[in-house]
């Protein structure tokens, strides 16, 4: 019987823990995310939810830049229910990323912010391959000595949700 208590204590505790974290949109809203103007995205973290078919998401930030970086938002990089394939410029690393819902393809449209700096150079860029299933809580770390600087994603009807996978780049100034 104690064990059984011990057990529903820990439970409870991760439950109240994954409901209290910070997220930088509510369902089925628009979600508008970007680092510090000396920082890049450096950690994602997302929560699918089926009744809404939408996700929670939350972001870390790493610094990157020494002095003010040029930056540039994309238009919609993505149709609903379509493909996402987005690369930032050469040299340039993602620091924010922006979308919106709509109930009626249960899916978002994407924007993404990079960034550079004068003397930032980037190289050695590998995909991470996909870092969620449909359906589940994402948490991806860029590579420590990495930064971020793509996305692709693809749309499944049957879950209502995406697959996402990250371009990661070295420094190599």
């Amino acid at each position: 019987m104690k064990t059984i208590q011990i057990l529903f204590l820990f439970i409870a505790s991760v439950l109240v823990d994954a409901q209290d974290l910070r997220w930088q949109n509510e369902y089925d809203q628009v979600l508008n995310f970007t680092c510090p103007s000396s920082d890049s995205i450096s950690y994602i973290m997302s929560q699918h939810n089926n009744h809404h078919e939408d996700r929670l998401w939350d972001f870390h930030c790493q610094p990157t830049f020494t002095e003010e970086p040029e930056c540039f938002t994309t238009d919609w990089v993505n149709d609903f229910d379509e493909e996402l394939d987005f690369k930032c410029l050469s040299n340039y690393v993602m620091t924010g990323m922006h979308s919106y819902h709509e109930n009626y393809h249960e899916d978002r449209r994407w924007k993404f912010t990079c960034c550079t700096e004068s003397n930032f150079c980037t190289g050695d860029c590998n995909w991470s391959g996909y870092v969620n299933d449909f359906d589940q809580f994402m948490s991806w770390a860029v590579p420590g000595d990495q930064y971020l600087a793509g996305a692709q994603s693809y749309h499944d009807d049957h879950h209502e949700d995406r697959q996402w996978q990250y371009l990661t780049c070295s420094k190599k100034c």
